[in-house]
């Protein structure tokens, strides 16, 4: 009886106990309709998935303006160039003389977006900073996720181990389906070893990615801005023009970082709204397929059958246990001396089978514990049958170590079974989208929306910076700047 029951019990696990990527059917729902660069601009119609990179395509293409702009920038100061080399070789003047007597203007105006594109800098420098920890800290959380499930399965993978051990000189079927849940438990283990090394990975190299490309670009931004206002207040003509060449470089970068700025924006949004859509509805979201959850119609069937079978084990258990002394050899006379034993049941009765394990009587047991008990009246002495008769040690040594095995290895899934029952119902996944939406996804829509506008900001200063360069340019190629400055102040 105990090793039928057992087996049944064990064998719905076959089909596996934790079955990664399988969410029922998706439902339909809102899809992103953005022009997709890899499928000749045609509009990409799926959901939100990190895997798929036709999604990354068309979000990184919602950044086009700025990438767009920076390159008509380049292309419009390459022309410039060319333009200006070729007059100058052909003897014609590069200056631009309406604009003689506005030089003191110019060159406040000099000061002023040189200041703000300074400040401007700066203060996208601090901000991708800050957008870089709190990516960081969604890292932390979204690996966590992985994290929780593997230490969770690998706390079962123990027990089912050990369960085989235990079981395999009783029943070698048990231990045959045990170890075909072992390899479920461990393939789906390496799956969620890969999710957290994928996105681990991916995190580390789109934050770090960003964040060296900000730091770079407005590194050298700092250092020309300072050497622009040196230059012109020294008035050396080809260090000037260097100058200029260099921030019409880096004004193309700028408009660049923009256009990955707001797709680095857009990709927040759309992951928060993922995991918002997560939370409300696990099965039907986007977000399911991705994240190490279980199908929950499956799981739920799963979970019911092993709390059903525990519970009519046990209470089989206890309705017969005089004839379980009977199989274990033990006599009616010493029944009366061992008492009734009742073994605790904590499960309620059908049809939900909920897990109550404080709802057991005072005087229960575990069934953990009924090897204990039976261990007091086992002979371990063998060739000595009549000296254990005479000390009350009538179990028979090879009828304990059966029981020992059979009620610690149900021992043994009651004490996962609440483990199970968060695989089951994925609550590990849950709580974790939960967090992360309650605490990380506002403050990481506020920063990567900050970064672009700053972004923005300093791009579009630096497009105006650039003409009162140039404008400054010309008037330092018709008189130096101190001459300049004493003929205004002359007047």
């Amino acid at each position: 009886m105990v090793g039928y029951e057992l087996s049944h019990l064990i064998y719905p696990s076959d089909v596996g106990i934790y079955q990664l990527n399988n969410v029922s059917d998706i439902c339909e729902h809102e899809s992103f309709k953005r022009p997709d660069p890899l499928r000749h601009f045609k509009d990409y119609n799926g959901d939100f998935d990190v895997r798929n990179k036709h999604y990354v395509a068309s979000a990184a293409f919602t950044g086009v303006h700025g990438y767009a702009f920076g390159g008509v920038w380049l292309l419009c100061g390459v022309t410039l160039a060319i333009f200006m080399i070729v007059k100058f070789l052909c003897g014609g003047s590069a200056t631009l003389p309406f604009l003689d007597h506005y030089y003191i203007h110019i060159f406040f105006l000099l000061l002023l977006f040189t200041s703000l594109a300074i400040v401007a800098s700066c203060f996208v420098l601090a901000t991708s900073q800050k957008t870089m920890r709190r990516t960081e800290k969604l890292k932390e959380s979204v690996v966590g996720i992985g994290e929780d499930a593997l230490g969770t399965i690998g706390r079962v993978l123990k027990t089912t181990n050990q369960m085989q051990f235990l079981l395999l000189p009783y029943n070698p079927q048990i231990c045959a389906s045990l170890n075909s849940t072992t390899q479920d438990l461990r393939s789906n283990s390496r799956v969620i070893r890969r999710f957290i090394d994928r996105s681990g990975q991916s995190f580390d190299k789109a934050t770090h990615t960003s964040y060296i490309a900000h730091l770079v670009v407005l590194t050298v931004n700092l250092v020309t801005l300072v050497a622009a206002l040196v230059l012109t207040l020294l008035h050396w003509r080809p260090g000037f023009i260097i100058i200029i060449f260099c921030f019409w470089i880096l004004t193309s970068l700028c408009w660049f970082l923009t256009g990955f700025d707001f797709f680095l924006h857009t990709f927040a949004d759309d992951a928060c709204t993922a995991f918002e859509d997560f939370v409300e509805n696990p099965q039907n979201s986007s977000l399911g397929s991705m994240l190490p959850c279980i199908n929950e119609s499956f799981s739920g069937k799963l979970i019911a059958e092993i709390g059903s079978t525990i519970h009519n084990f046990i209470v089989e258990l206890n309705s017969n246990m005089s004839v379980i002394y009977r199989l274990l050899g033990v006599s009616e006379v010493n029944e009366e001396s061992i008492g009734v034993i009742k073994v605790c049941d904590p499960f309620s009765g059908a049809p939900n089978f909920s897990y109550i394990p404080k709802s057991c009587p005072q005087d229960a047991i575990r069934i953990g514990d009924l090897s204990k008990i039976l261990s007091r009246f086992t002979c371990h002495q063998e060739g000595t049958a009549e000296a254990c008769r005479k000390e009350g040690r009538f179990v028979p040594l090879a009828s304990y170590n059966m029981a020992h095995a059979y009620s610690r290895s149900i021992q043994d899934l009651l004490d996962i079974y609440p483990d199970l029952q968060k695989l089951s119902k994925c609550t590990i996944v849950k709580n974790k989208v939960a967090e992360i939406v309650l605490h990380q996804c506002r403050p990481i829509r506020v920063s990567t929306r900050l970064l672009w506008s700053s972004m923005l900001s300093l791009s579009i200063i630096m497009v105006v910076l650039v003409f009162v360069l140039v404008a400054e340019a010309s008037q330092c190629w018709r008189k130096p700047f101190f001459t300049r400055f004493r003929t205004s102040t002359s007047r």
